[in-house]
């Protein structure tokens, strides 16, 4: 007992009262990450990819999959919470085909109560692997609940986990319970936002409730996504976004919905700078008690200015700077981000976009995950501006913060 109580000791790194930096030894992350944050009830782990400790990529999808369950295994464990505590897991697959073969290893790590889970398939993660998993565990596990309405399978992972006041919604496919895909977009996009609504009546809960949404989804979808999308939210005062494109989604569908809810509606604050116009679509940041969700940010001038930075480095400072405002503006600082998710036009951009969140975030200061959603626009050459001198987004980023 002496020994393990030293070993945790030294892989939780104190940084304040309420919140901890866990790094387990042996396991390293991108700078300015670290493996894992504890604030709070709530412990956020950066992606783990496939790499072993020793930096090799295993030779086998299943055993790259079980490499990154086990990371998160560490610094669950480093953290002094079990797997059981984990309540949400983001998972990002190379190539959709391995969609059963991660089931199969996800669940020697959850073989029961397993929690929420949003999915998709992506262009390209660091370091070549396969597979990239972030997660979220909540260490009041008696307030842990699995949410399961009639007609939604719960084995593999369970449609909702409630984390005390907090509800982590699996992703909701556009596709019907009977595994058949409708051929109009809207109504796939319909039927991903019925699920959500089926799962959070489950919990009591309703759209309202919603704090923070991923919308996944590919080319098919995205002309008429925005549109039967607003329809379901109150106007200005809609959840935090981050909309992802895909390669592919399971079973071959087109888009789906995966968010954070918060159960007490006098917790829940749409922040409106007064220079923003109220969208119907995204807010800016939403607060669920304590904890600061803000929709992705890019370079974007709005209202339809568009982009006129050609540099990585130079897009990323104003996106930061686009979340700093929002952060001002209900007195938080960089200091209170614990979770960035990073999205990258082009991965060969990650050690610049590295060196830029540097300036911001001390070592091992933030938890974060990156990846390359859909093919780099360009492959070789350099980007061009448009007739008005508007280039390209080649980054965007959400972030979480905790006062």
């Amino acid at each position: 007992m002496r020994l393990l109580a030293t070993t945790l000791a030294l892989s939780v790194i104190a940084w304040s009262a309420e919140k901890r930096i866990i790094s387990p030894p042996g396991l390293e992350a991108d700078a300015p990450y670290s493996p894992g944050i504890l604030v709070n009830d709530f412990l956020y782990v950066s992606g783990q990819g496939g790499l072993a400790a020793d930096g090799k990529l295993p030779g086998t999808f299943e055993a790259q999959a079980r490499q990154s369950l086990s990371h998160i295994k560490d610094v669950v464990t480093a953290a002094g919470l079990s797997m059981e505590h984990v309540v949400y897991a983001h998972v990002y697959l190379k190539d959709m085909a391995n969609y059963d073969a991660f089931n199969t290893v996800w669940r020697d790590f959850f073989p029961k109560a397993p929690p929420a889970q949003g999915i998709l398939g992506v262009y390209a993660m660091p370091g070549a692997s396969a597979v990239l998993i972030n997660a979220v565990a909540f260490r009041d596990l008696p307030r842990k609940r699995i949410i399961a309405p009639r007609g939604y399978p719960s084995t593999i992972v369970s449609p909702a986990v409630m984390a005390g006041e907090r509800i982590f919604v699996s992703a909701c496919l556009g596709r019907n319970l009977d595994g058949s895909i409708p051929a109009d977009p809207a109504a796939q996009v319909k039927t991903a936002l019925d699920h959500m609504k089926n799962i959070l009546a489950d919990a009591k809960l309703d759209f309202r409730h919603m704090v923070f949404i991923n919308p996944y989804q590919t080319d098919q979808v995205q002309s008429v996504m925005n549109k039967v999308y607003a329809e379901h939210f109150e106007f200005g005062n809609t959840p935090a976004r981050a909309t992802i494109r895909a390669t592919s989604l399971p079973y071959g569908a087109n888009i789906g919905f995966t968010g954070v809810g918060i159960s007490d509606l006098s917790k829940r604050r749409a922040i409106k700078p007064k220079n923003m116009a109220p969208s119907a679509t995204a807010s800016p940041c939403v607060f669920a008690d304590d904890t600061f969700y803000c929709s992705a940010k890019s370079a974007f001038i709005p209202p339809n200015e568009g982009i006129y930075i050609p540099t990585v480095e130079g897009q990323m400072v104003m996106s930061m700077r686009s979340q700093l405002d929002s952060l001002d503006e209900v007195d938080l600082k960089p200091s209170n981000i614990v979770s960035i998710t990073l999205y990258l036009d082009n991965l060969s951009d990650l050690p610049k976009s590295t060196d830029v969140l540097g300036r911001y975030f001390p070592a091992k200061s933030v938890t974060g995950s990156t990846v390359s959603q859909v093919a780099p626009r360009e492959q070789g050459g350099q980007l061009q501006p448009d007739g008005r001198g508007r280039f390209p987004s080649l980054e965007q980023f959400s972030v979480i913060a905790v006062k």
